[in-house]
């Protein structure tokens, strides 16, 4: 008799650092959720992993085509990792689309895992293949296992009353079986999820945990793997950890501030990607008192929240670029009137409607002087998306204690990554200090300012004893009223800048890593910290003098920005924008600072930062960015 176990091949067990995975294929394949449930395990696991989505704006582009390819990268490793990865190790190609628009991107040698069912004539013919690939000898540089999985996915399905387009939908759960078994993870995690998900749907429930187990035992029984990989949990600081979005951060962030400042929040926005997942996020916390309202527009949302702040409550609005260009009148009055709002900006590739799922850090000119008139609003900037977290609190801290409007850039690369995140106490997030004015003998001066921080006071209406004028007029800073005094508006305007500066001596100083003097400073802001931070260390392990710095504090800089530079002999800024961060610092510090830009809607490999490093110190010739139609997740 023959019994299971021995059925089952021998597989060799291969211990790796780090794997980088990337699932692709078409808009309707569920490669975003298959990727979220192969990261959520991941994290349960212990693994320190990063995460890029990357899907088409097109609701639904022709299916099979390759503007339709939608994908989402993770890496995990044992070790402390900042960024998604460079390259992918492994690519599952749902389709000849996804084959097409990845391929270029897979180690040499990789594992390249297809659905070898979808590829037919007429698929192959709408991704512009004249062969087939999988015949024609094209993919003898990689480890290809072509599989059937869409017909053993039917197969597993079979019997269940669902329609074939249904039960089409499930063959993503086939292969994150597949690829779950591929590392060694249980399905338990997925499993509790789907329960959850489909309590509703018992049909759809068993169809996807029918699939998800037969691809887990596809891998147990082939032949067609030899290895099954182990990458071991990483050792992270003691705490309660959880998975995280950058959207999900900044939205538990700003409930953060208000529980640390006892004001109620009042959020309101007009859905823009990729800024909507904190209405959504932000809507479900009800219980914390938040308040959330869909305006009709993004000046409505504006409108909405300088209301609440001028009622006394902590007023935010959320937007992507364009939506900031059609709030910057009403942010204006914000800066007039002196009242505390904040404004998320998750920026995305423009100009105009650009590419809205692709990120970009081009709005920073943009929110630096975006407006009529000499008008200062400070600047804040997460650098990672657990970041999102302190520095949304960060922003309200500002706003309340310097009664200014402060902009919250983050950028679609952050806002859709994900990373662990270890919880915090209460106890180590910073106070956040605000007062009302109180009623007074004599004529209310909404202008009478704080001698250290220029802030004026925040005089709610309704009270008897501080009435007082409001309104985008220039106003008299001894009265109030409505002033055309000359040397009024001189004033008025210099203590407005004046206070955004004094912001200074309430931020810390830049930390540099690595050596505090020497041939080159890569200095960056936003979501190029993980790319930029992997690079330097690189190149300090190969002997060179290399530190890198993250600006998290854009208007104003901190105060040791200047010194900061003046030690380093180079100094290198990558952006994913023309040149906004390397402009500002040239025409502050009056230093030549070699701007590294790309403006491509994928964010920066770490290779590609190690090449212009090598290049500015004299290493290599020019390094040159380049990009191959198939250089990128999805075809849009």
């Amino acid at each position: 008799m023959t019994t299971e176990a021995q059925l089952k091949p021998e597989h060799q067990i291969e211990e790796l650092e780090r794997v980088t995975i990337r699932f692709a294929g078409d808009s309707g394949d569920g490669m975003q959720l298959t990727g979220t449930q192969f990261t959520r395990t991941a994290a349960v696991f212990g693994n320190d992993l990063a995460t890029l989505p990357d899907f088409p704006a097109e609701i639904r582009a022709p299916a099979g085509s390759l503007p339709g390819v939608s994908g989402f990268q993770i890496s995990f490793a044992s070790t402390e990792i900042y960024t998604p990865g460079d390259r992918p190790d492994v690519l599952v190609a749902m389709n000849p689309a996804a084959l097409k628009t990845n391929l270029g991107d897979l180690k040499p040698g990789g594992l390249l895992i297809v659905d070898k069912d979808e590829f037919e004539p007429t698929n192959l013919k709408k991704a512009a293949y004249e062969t087939n690939p999988l015949e024609d000898g094209s993919l003898n540089g990689y480890q290809v296992v072509p599989i059937s999985i869409t017909r053993q996915n039917e197969l597993a399905l079979e019997g269940l009353p669902l329609s074939a387009k249904d039960k089409f939908r499930c063959r993503n759960f086939y292969a994150l079986g597949l690829v779950l078994w591929l590392y060694g993870r249980t399905l338990d995690t997925t499993i509790k999820w789907a329960t959850e998900q489909f309590k509703r749907r018992p049909d759809i429930l068993e169809a996807n945990l029918r699939a998800l187990r037969a691809g887990y035992n596809f891998g147990e029984t082939t032949e067609l793997f030899r290895v099954q990989y182990r990458v071991p949990p990483a050792k992270v600081p003691p705490g309660v950890y959880r998975h995280i979005s950058g959207n999900e951060a900044t939205a538990l962030g700003f409930v953060a501030a208000s529980v640390l400042s006892g004001l109620p929040l009042f959020y309101a926005s007009y859905p823009i990607t990729p800024a909507s997942d904190i209405l959504h996020e932000l809507s479900k916390l009800k219980n914390f008192g938040i308040k959330t309202f869909q305006a009709e527009d993004e000046i409505a949302a504006i409108g909405a929240a300088i209301g609440a702040a001028y009622g006394g409550h902590l007023g935010l609005t959320g937007t992507s670029g364009p939506g900031l260009a059609l709030k910057s009148e009403a942010l204006n009055l914000a800066v007039m009137t002196e009242l505390p709002i904040v404004v998320i900006d998750v920026q995305r590739a423009g100009p105009s409607t650009g590419m809205p799922t692709k990120t970009e850090q081009a709005d920073l000119l943009q929110a630096m002087f975006g407006r009529n008139g000499d008008s200062y609003v400070a600047i804040v900037a997460p650098c990672t998306p657990s970041d999102c977290f302190y520095m949304a609190i960060e922003a309200f801290r500002i706003a309340l204690k310097y009664m200014v409007p402060v902009v919250f850039l983050s950028d679609g690369y952050l806002g859709n990554g994900s990373e662990p995140w270890r919880i915090p106490d209460i106890s180590e997030l910073p106070k956040i200090e605000w007062h009302y004015a109180e009623p007074q003998e004599g004529k209310f001066n909404p202008y009478r300012r704080d001698p250290k921080t220029l802030a004026r006071p925040w005089a709610v209406p309704g009270q008897r004893g501080l009435e007082h004028r409001i309104g985008g007029l220039e106003k008299s800073g001894e009265t109030g009223d409505i002033s055309y005094d000359p040397r009024n508006h001189h004033e008025m305007t210099l203590a407005r800048k004046g206070k955004v500066e004094r912001i200074v001596q309430d931020i810390p100083p830049l930390e540099v890593t690595g050596p505090e003097e020497g041939d080159l400073l890569v200095l960056g802001w936003g979501g190029t910290y993980g790319s930029i931070t992997s690079a330097c260390d690189n190149a300090r392990k190969r002997g060179l003098s290399v530190a890198s710095a993250h600006l998290r504090y854009l208007n104003p800089f901190p105060a040791n920005l200047g010194d900061v530079l003046k030690r380093y002999r180079k100094v290198l800024i990558p952006e994913l924008n023309t040149g906004q961060l390397a402009l500002l610092i040239r025409g502050r510090f009056l230093i030549d600072a070699i701007p590294f830009n790309k403006i491509s809607g994928q964010p920066f490999k770490i290779a590609e930062i190690e090449g212009k490093i090598d290049e500015v110190l004299g290493l290599r010739d020019e390094y040159v960015l380049e990009f191959t139609r198939s250089a990128g997740v999805s075809g849009g």
